[in-house]
């Protein structure tokens, strides 16, 4: 084993947990994830701390919750004094390469109006070295790609169309214009194979991002039929959309804001009958076990390249999704599959052997402190997450929290969004967090709408429990205890420092 650290940071968009162990771990063929686990430690009540992509990717890398860093939407700025996993690895001395994207909207107060970082919100986070660009709505290097081998496209959104067959009406799950070894998760893998052995004498540090299987729902040949779709389970659901609606009156304009027409290009029509939502959800698997695929490639790289025994390699997803459950589709909800995740970890040297697994809660605000733990690098104070290393040693921390922390915000500042609309809310109250504990849920809201308890050992996210008399206690309980986590939690990138008379001085956060 050589004396290099190298670290390999992937994200897969929209991946549930439950692909990996849960309702759909036994309908979706994983092996190399289901392979690498058996080597690692995972995480087993690992959540989201906010979402959607932009949002809960700013949390990840900068280990902060969203109620810190406030880029709250995609196309929200996040400042850019904000310390970030890129920022402190290159204090370590690592190059940060970004293979991929990270969905950052960049501050407004660093660039002119003009400057193309500001016109969008994919732009790379600030201290990233931009390796291979693929930018969910750009991609100029996998187009190029496409062009070079004859592929003829008018619009891009034709890539995410799905081609009839010869003398057929276009269905769903026809497959994508392009061959599976044409794909953006074979470009993406084949671009950080082909540049990442150069660094192979130095410590580097590689963030991969795949945005397979996040939407629109198309898949290349054979993932496109790899799985049948009467075979899988229904989504879980009541019986119909309108039964949703008791629930909480969040649901009603949750279910207005997607359909599953959002969810494939070129089918504006689409009817959300059983056959069209378990065709899509056998395209999301299938695309699932294309990303697999080549993440099974990647470990094979480092095992043949001798690289595998000196690499810290993490793998999670940004967020979960509904998939059809409880007639949604998407992540704005408050429902656990949305911000359920995986989160999957090897590093050499650990303690804990492979095929561990941690059922206390985690939250992706770790995942930055726990990298930036290994390679010996500080964590800023400003960081909300915990590092996970004492896990990766067989030990578990006394102090280790109870419960895990998600925020959701559901305005949009240029077209209202349909809570706006319903609710009569502003940008400003048109948001809610969650707080799981081992029992209960609870779910806040900013705004002047009932709060939502669901009991695990009860009907779970099917009741709410919350106006119960016999709940009061917990109710006021987990409201107590979300209270005070978001007041231990206040932004501490200067609170824990103090002026003395020798100059400042910090004070460690954990």
């Amino acid at each position: 084993m050589r004396d290099t650290k190298n670290v390999l940071f992937i994200i897969i968009d929209q991946l549930r947990a439950d692909c990996l162990h849960g309702a759909l771990a036994h309908h979706v063929d994983l092996p190399n994830m289901r392979a690498f686990m058996q080597e690692a430690v995972s995480f087993r009540r690992h959540f989201s701390v906010t979402n959607p992509c932009g949002p809960s990717r700013a949390s990840i890398l900068t280990g902060q919750y969203a109620m810190n860093h406030r880029s709250v939407r995609n196309g929200t700025p996040l400042r850019h004094d904000i310390p970030n996993i890129a920022t402190e690895m290159r204090k370590a001395g690592y190059l940060p390469m970004l293979f991929g994207y990270t969905d950052t909207s960049q501050d407004p107060r660093v660039f002119d109006a003009n400057d193309p970082a500001v016109k969008t919100y994919e732009f790379p986070l600030p201290g990233f070295h931009e390796m291979t660009e693929m930018r969910f709505e750009m991609s100029y290097p996998w187009q190029g790609h496409l062009m070079s081998q004859g592929y003829e496209f008018d619009d891009y959104l034709d890539l995410y169309k799905p081609v009839a067959q010869k003398g057929c009406a276009a269905q769903i799950d026809d497959p994508a214009i392009y061959a599976a070894e044409d794909s953006d998760t074979a470009f993406l893998t084949n671009n950080f194979l082909g540049k990442i052995n150069a660094h192979h004498k130095e410590n580097w540090f590689a963030h991969l991002t795949y945005i397979r299987p996040h939407p629109p729902l198309v898949a290349p040949a054979p993932y496109n039929k790899m799985y049948d779709p009467q075979a899988l389970p229904l989504p879980e659901r009541c019986d119909t959309a309108e039964e949703e609606h008791a629930l909480h009156p969040y649901m009603q304009a949750l279910l207005n804001s997607t359909t599953t027409a959002d969810f494939v290009e070129g089918f504006p029509d689409l009817k959300a009958d059983d056959d069209t939502v378990q065709k899509l959800r056998a395209i999301y698997l299938g695309l699932a076990t294309e990303v697999d695929l080549h993440i099974g490639r990647v470990i094979t790289f480092l095992k043949e390249s001798g690289q595998y025994d000196n690499t810290m390699v993490v793998l999670t997803a940004d967020h979960g999704e509904m998939l059809g459950d409880r007639h949604a589709w998407g992540k704005m909800s408050f429902f656990d599959v949305a911000y359920h995740t995986p989160l999957i970890i090897r590093a050499p040297g650990m303690a804990a052997p492979g095929g561990t697994a941690v059922d206390l809660p985690t939250e992706s605000v770790d995942v930055t402190p726990t990298i930036l733990d290994w390679v010996g690098q500080k964590v800023p104070n400003s960081m909300d997450g915990r590092s996970l290393m004492p896990f990766l040693q067989g030990e578990t921390p006394e102090d280790w929290r109870d419960y895990s922390y998600s925020e959701l915000d559901f305005a949009a500042l240029t077209n209202p969004t349909e809570w706006q609309r319903q609710f009569g809310t502003s940008a400003g109250n048109s948001n809610l967090c969650i707080l799981r504990d081992q029992r209960f849920t609870l779910v806040q809201f900013a705004t002047e709408l009932p709060p939502v308890l669901f009991d695990s050992e009860a009907k779970g996210e099917f009741e709410n429990v919350a106006d119960k008399p016999e709940y009061s206690a917990d109710l006021m309980r987990m409201m107590s205890k979300l209270l005070r986590h978001r007041m231990q939690n206040m932004d501490h990138t200067l609170s824990l420092s103090t002026i003395t008379p020798q100059g400042p001085k910090e004070f460690p956060r954990h």
